[in-house]
């Protein structure tokens, strides 16, 4: 995979420039793997948040459940895969902060629709996690899926899916990467995302539920199509069953089968799948296609998701959304500190 201009520090453009995006090598990982690397990984997904809250400078980030030498590295490797811009603001001694890029803050949509999921399916962040207020009608509100061609709101029932020319399950899983964690404890403290990093924090977990928004109902067609071993795909099953996305269900016609179906909680991670492959195939291009081909049923043009305020029912914008906190004043969402 390559991306021009070479990787490394990126050149003095404005990072309002997306640039053009990466190119995907024939055969290699499609541009799902590659969003699922990144974005499955707790530590750079966090990195995002407080980006696009106005964190830049090292000391901005240094607050967080994260060791400074850790910290560098995933940094720096933002950089590398074009999240962030390194840029010197202090010569004497040296001092470099770190820039959201166009891509970086494209993801406030991925973000803006974990945030709400959590806030409403998982207990725990209910109180721990601020609300989100819409500047243009002056209220809090809650992210609606939404059609760009017909405007529509979009309910994954109303989705069909198939591969496109890039697309396997194989090619959609990230290579293997051994990933260090927050420390036992932290992602409460550092107000992550415990149960989408459950999905996504893991190349086969997010693969699993992604099976499962494809038909996929029965274990063994589970491990088939994935090519995984029974052991793991077992041990995800049973998580996403405790967790409540998945229930286990007897099969209608063999009492030995049991069935995995999408629970309404389940259903509602939509959102963050939607738009998270839809900035994965903006920003990851190549000579074969596209990974994934979405059409909305009720108007039959290609799906591409927006955001919308249930309020006022108008398209959200980054710069349009402010987050809440318990006290002092609404922080803009990509506003600088």
């Amino acid at each position: 995979m390559s991306r021009r201009p070479p990787a490394g520090d990126p050149p003095s453009r404005s990072i309002d420039d997306p640039g053009p995006p990466f190119e995907l090598e024939p055969g290699q990982t499609n541009a799902i793997g590659r969003m699922l690397a990144l974005l499955g990984d707790e530590w750079t997904l966090l990195l995002v948040r407080e980006s696009l809250l106005g964190a830049t400078r090292f000391s901005d980030f240094a607050h967080l459940p994260i060791s400074n030498a850790v910290l560098t590295a995933r940094l720096q490797a933002m950089v590398r895969d074009g999240l962030l811009q390194r840029q010197i603001y202090q010569q004497q001694p040296l001092r470099a902060g770190y820039l959201a890029t166009a891509q970086c803050r494209q993801l406030w949509a991925v973000l803006v629709s974990i945030w709400h999921w959590e806030r409403t399916w998982v207990d725990d962040q209910v109180d721990a996690l601020p609300a989100m207020h819409h500047r243009a009608c002056d209220q809090d509100f809650a992210p609606a899926l939404t059609c760009r061609h017909c405007r529509g709101v979009a309910e994954v029932t109303d989705i069909e899916a198939r591969w496109g020319p890039s697309g396997t399950w194989q090619r959609s899983v990230p290579r293997a990467t051994t990933r260090r964690r927050l420390r036992s404890g932290a992602a409460d403290e550092a107000g992550l995302f415990p149960q989408t990093m459950a999905i996504f924090g893991s190349r086969w977990s997010a693969a699993i539920i992604g099976a499962a928004f494809m038909g996929t109902r029965r274990f063994g067609d589970f491990q088939t199509r994935l090519d995984a071993p029974a052991a793991l795909i077992a041990d995800r099953l049973k998580v996403f069953c405790e967790i409540g996305v998945l229930q286990a269900a007897a099969h209608p016609k063999r009492s030995d089968w049991s069935e995995y179906h999408l629970t309404p909680k389940g259903l509602a991670f939509y959102p963050v799948i939607a738009t998270a492959i839809h900035w994965a195939q903006a920003n990851y291009t190549g000579a074969e296609g596209p990974a994934l081909r979405q059409t909305h049923l009720r108007c039959g043009h290609e799906f591409v998701p927006l955001l919308a305020c249930d309020q006022c029912s108008t398209t959200l914008a980054a710069n349009s959304i402010e987050v809440v906190p318990r006290r002092g004043e609404p922080i803009e969402l990509g506003a600088a500190r």
